[in-house]
């Protein structure tokens, strides 16, 4: 089953970003209403916001969006983020989904051995880079791409890797970005619903498939 959107709206909250803006906050742990207190004690926080009338954004409850994290700190949590765009790199889609893989990573980090996986590896990755891994403007996507290469067998690397194959794609605003529209057996199956929407290939010809009993 895939993993439905987890930001909730933190209800008539909101907390001071990065920019010292007032963005209203929203959480990954449930859809039940969070207090700014509650929130705030969480130890690491990503955010951002979802571009307007993108489908994800007609999808989520709010433009703003929030993931608590537990186990790792900011660097590692930026390093995780940055690595995953650098594996599975997709231009448009918003950083609310790769927040999912670093929610997914922080959550195994609850022994020592993960833990230092992830500490070395995202540190490895920091001097690779000469300090700047974090820092999306100082390095081309080719550097970045370089860096990982080198570095692929890597525990953590590694580690990231699978981790993202299911968080990425495996939740509905990932099905919402790339036009997915789910199963369709229980809604009578493809071949009313969605069978011929394909356009970037040409029409058969008629003998190759045969006519609908």
């Amino acid at each position: 089953m895939p993993k439905a959107i987890p930001i909730a709206i933190v209800v008539a909250e909101t907390f001071t970003g990065s920019t010292g803006d007032a963005i209203p906050a929203v959480s990954s742990a449930s859809s039940a209403r969070v207090s700014r207190r509650h929130f705030l004690q969480g130890s690491v926080v990503l955010t951002g916001l979802l571009v307007a009338g993108t489908p994800i954004a007609l999808l989520a409850p709010s433009r703003a969006w929030a993931v608590e994290l537990s186990h790792i700190d900011q660097n590692q949590a930026d390093a995780i983020m940055v690595l995953a765009r650098t594996l599975y790199p997709h231009k448009t889609l918003p950083d609310a989904v790769y927040a999912l893989a670093v929610k997914d990573v922080d959550a195994k980090a609850t022994d020592p051995k993960t833990i230092d996986v992830i500490k070395t590896g995202a540190a490895k990755l920091n001097d690779a880079a000469s300090g700047k891994w974090n820092d999306t403007a100082s390095l081309s996507d080719a550097q970045r791409t370089a860096i990982v290469e080198a570095n692929q067998t890597d525990p953590f690397v590694l580690l990231v890797r699978g981790q993202c194959v299911t968080s990425l794609y495996n939740n509905e605003m990932a099905f919402a970005h790339f036009g997915y529209e789910g199963e369709a057996f229980s809604k009578g199956g493809y071949v009313y619903r969605g069978f011929n929407d394909l356009t970037w290939l040409p029409n058969p010809p008629a003998d190759a498939s045969p006519p609908v009993a």
